[in-house]
C-alpha cells in the first residue's frame, strides 16, 4: 500500500469518518482538504437502492447545474448544412457532418458531447461501437438528438450534464471545481440530488439513497447524510 504524503495525512485527518456531513459542510470541507496544484474537479457519488439490470429500475437523466461545471466542454454538432451556422453561433466547437463521421470512424473522439439531429442518427448507428463505450452516443432522452440544435449546444455549454446509474448502482458526476465557492459547490450538488429524487423508479423498494460522498481529485471522500436530501 502506498504511503500517504504529509498533506494527504492532514487531509484524511480533517474528515471525521464517524460523521455524516450536510451538503453545505461537505462542500466547504472538500475545498479545505484539496491541496493539488491544479484546479481539481469536485465529484459527487450517490449509491442508489436500485437494480440497474432491471429496465424499470434504471436511473438516467439530465440536469443543468446552476453554476456550471467549471469545465470547458467541447461540443461536436453533427448537422446538415442548413443548421451549421446555428450551431456555430451557439458555441459548438466543431460543426459538420460527413468529414467528422469519417474522423470518428478513424478513431477520433476528442470531444465531450455530440449533438445531432434525428435525420442524422441513421448515419451514427454504425459508429455505436466507438461512441457507446465513451458515453458519446447522442440520445433523445438527454436532449442531444434534437432539431433545436442551438438550444442544445447552449445548454451543454451552460452546465447541462447527463448521468446514468452504473452497474453497481452508483451515479457519478462532476459538479464543479475546487476553485468554486462552497456555496456554488453545494448549489450544484443539491440540484443533482433533487433531480435524482424526482427520478426515483416506482419499482425501487426500500431505501432509495443509500450513501452520498463528495470528493475532489486525489482527496479523501466526505460522507454526506442521505437524510439531508
Amino acid at each position: 500500500m502506498a504511503k500517504l504524503t504529509k498533506k494527504q495525512k492532514e487531509a484524511v485527518g480533517k474528515v471525521d469518518r464517524n460523521k455524516l456531513y450536510s451538503v453545505e459542510e461537505a462542500s466547504q470541507l472538500v475545498k479545505d482538504i484539496t491541496n493539488v496544484k491544479f484546479d481539481a474537479s469536485v465529484d459527487l457519488a450517490v449509491r442508489l437502492g436500485v437494480d440497474p439490470r432491471k429496465a424499470n429500475q434504471m436511473v438516467r437523466g439530465v440536469v443543468t447545474l446552476p453554476h456550471g461545471t467549471g469545465k470547458d466542454v467541447k461540443v461536436l454538432a453533427l448537422v446538415t448544412p442548413d443548421k451549421e451556422a446555428e450551431a456555430k453561433e451557439a458555441g459548438a466547437d466543431y460543426v459538420g457532418l460527413d468529414e467528422y463521421l469519417q474522423k470518428i470512424k478513424d478513431g477520433w473522439t476528442d470531444v465531450d458531447v455530440i449533438i445531432t439531429m434525428p435525420s442524422v442518427m441513421g448515419k451514427l448507428g454504425p459508429l455505436g461501437r466507438v461512441l457507446g463505450p465513451r458515453g458519446l452516443m447522442p440520445n433523445p432522452k438527454t436532449g442531444t438528438v434534437t432539431m433545436d440544435v442551438a438550444k442544445a449546444v447552449g445548454e451543454v455549454k451552460a452546465g447541462k450534464i447527463d448521468f446514468k446509474v452504473d452497474k453497481t448502482g452508483i451515479v457519478h458526476a462532476a459538479i464543479g471545481k475546487a476553485s468554486f465557492s462552497a456555496d456554488k459547490i453545494a448549489g450544484n450538488a443539491n440540484e443533482l440530488l433533487q433531480t435524482l429524487m424526482k427520478l426515483k423508479p416506482t419499482a425501487a423498494k426500500g431505501t432509495y439513497v443509500k450513501s452520498i460522498f463528495i470528493s475532489s481529485t486525489m482527496s479523501p471522500s466526505i460522507p454526506v447524510d442521505p437524510k439531508a436530501v
